[in-house]
């Protein structure tokens, strides 16, 4: 109606919109409604929100994030202020196995027999590889733990679950290679950092 003003009089906007004089001078100076200032406010704590979660929630989600940030709001309304500036979650791709049964590689034999039961240091290791979630991606983990203190003595980090990967996490974890290098046997390295 404000721009139609600047081009034509007042009566041909008026009887174009089927609205009276009188109404559009009174919207000209009604202040606006506090549920409008509220819809300005939620529409910045959701996309805080929205950011806070990795932009990966939909309206129901954010709506118990914003009430664990102290916003209260529906989720028709979560979801209609989201569709303004184009809020839309990530979609997430479905788990993929990363472990290939079907392969023709030799596969190691259990040399404990589930008796792990150990005595005396580096005599038996477990080891194991993981995903972990990060900023960045997804971080792959190879590491070796000693059996009979439960103490990390091998680990490496990498982008992907490579032989490479074992191959790095086994040299750490060593002894061998510790005492070729001038440290003592139980050298454990460093933490990483996640």
């Amino acid at each position: 109606m404000k721009s139609l003003r600047l081009e034509y009089s007042l009566p041909f906007p008026c009887q174009a919109l089927e609205v009276s004089r009188s109404w559009y001078y009174a919207w000209l100076t009604r202040p606006v409604s506090k549920h409008a200032q509220d819809e300005g406010r939620l529409e910045i704590e959701i996309k805080a929100a929205h950011k806070r979660t990795r932009r990966t929630c939909g309206p129901e989600r954010l709506q118990e994030d914003l009430a664990a940030h102290g916003v209260k709001a529906g989720i028709s309304r979560i979801s209609r202020i989201r569709t303004k500036p184009g809020i839309r979650c990530r979609q997430i791709k479905k788990f993929k196995a990363a472990t290939n049964s079907r392969h023709r590689l030799p596969v190691a034999g259990n040399i404990l027999g589930q008796d792990l039961a150990v005595t005396a240091p580096n005599e038996a290791w477990t080891s194991d590889l993981t995903y972990i979630p990060t900023g960045e991606g997804w971080l792959c983990l190879a590491g070796h733990k000693d059996l009979f203190n439960g103490e990390i003595v091998g680990y490496a980090l990498g982008s992907g679950m490579t032989t490479d990967l074992v191959a790095r996490s086994l040299l750490k974890g060593d002894p061998s290679e510790t005492a070729s290098r001038g440290t003592h046997p139980s050298f454990r390295p460093e933490k990483p950092v996640l």
